[in-house]
């Protein structure tokens, strides 16, 4: 199929739309935003219930507007706006979420009472007793343990970089946990 000619507004379903273009004119993004930018702020608005959060997410719009808008057609701009605005917006509820998610977390650490003298010591010496008990693994299986929890690869993984089979390493990490729980029992 021969290539679209510069300037040409009809493209075809398999070409990529203007990904050769450069970045738009500042001109036509003022001239985007006077059109379509109190509809996208509305918009904005009804999806995060929040004025101060539509205005960021319409100016995160139009940042990306500048920076990939050429890659649009300019008769789909419009529906393109739209969407990179509803991306945003969820963009924008995950991190509030997540942030939520976070200040929760440290509240209740905050709260929490911090470890006694004993406890530490007694966390010092499970330490020591899961290293030790690791000690006394055979080097195969020290060798999967370490790279499945330290490491925390899959076993898929795992198995690819000892040049082992895939059962070989489920077997070794089966054999290995059953050691280390026998081991670790035992302890007073």
């Amino acid at each position: 199929m021969p290539p679209v000619a510069a300037g040409s507004a009809t493209l075809s379903s398999t070409e990529k739309p203007n990904a050769s273009s450069e970045q738009l004119s500042s001109e036509v993004v003022a001239a985007l935003y006077a059109e379509h930018g109190e509809e996208l702020r509305r918009f904005l608005q009804g999806v995060l219930r929040d004025a101060s959060l539509a205005a960021d997410c319409l100016q995160a719009t139009f940042t990306k507007l500048v920076q990939r808008g050429h890659e649009s057609r300019e008769e789909t701009r419009k529906a393109w706006l739209f969407r990179v605005a509803f991306h945003e917006a969820l963009a924008f509820r995950r991190r509030a979420a997540v942030g939520d998610k976070v200040f929760r977390q440290v509240a209740w650490q905050g709260a929490a009472v911090p470890p006694s003298a004993e406890e530490r010591a007694m966390g010092l010496e499970a330490v020591d007793a899961v290293k030790a008990a690791l000690g006394e693994l055979r080097p195969e299986e020290r060798e999967i343990v370490r790279m499945r929890i330290y490491e925390e690869k899959t076993f898929v993984v795992i198995a690819a970089e000892l040049k082992i089979p895939l059962g070989t390493a489920l077997g070794r990490m089966r054999t290995a946990l059953m050691k280390l729980r026998t081991k670790l029992d035992d302890k007073p």
